[in-house]
């Protein structure tokens, strides 16, 4: 998820970053303008995930976002009245500092995704017709 919410950016001190707009999207925004489905590994725990989402990917900390204290799980679950085994407490915040490393991570253009998918056609053709209207 990380991957696909970051926006890219180019090399910092190239052309293009100093040329480039503020108007870049993320990688999700583009694959659905270009009406393309996202690619998503396999979840062989989508109710773990569904719990990350619920009570936050990342929270707010500092200068920035952080991942998520044992505080705000806590206070999740005290909310829900939902008491998790204390594996899946761990594995939450640590989805939630994967996920942060990711989003950094994944800010850089050429960053491939976390995990290998196939390639549609439809990514195929669109790929081939942005190289086209870059090349002429």
């Amino acid at each position: 998820m990380a991957w696909l919410n970051a926006t890219p950016k180019p090399p910092a001190g190239s052309r293009r970053a100093k040329a480039e707009a503020t108007h870049s999207i993320s990688r999700r925004d583009r694959l659905k303008r270009d009406r393309i489905p996202p690619p998503m590994p396999p979840n062989p725990a989508p109710h773990i995930i569904d719990r990350l989402i619920e009570i936050g990917l990342t929270e707010a900390a500092g200068m920035g976002a952080g991942p998520l204290s044992w505080a705000t799980i806590v206070a999740w679950q005290q909310a829900t009245g939902i008491r998790l085994p204390p594996w899946e407490a761990r594995l939450i915040r640590r989805l939630s500092v994967d996920y942060l490393a990711e989003s950094r991570r994944a800010e850089n253009e050429t960053c491939p995704p976390p995990w290998r998918g196939t390639v549609s056609q439809a990514e195929i053709d669109s790929e081939a017709q942005r190289l086209r209207d870059l090349l002429g």
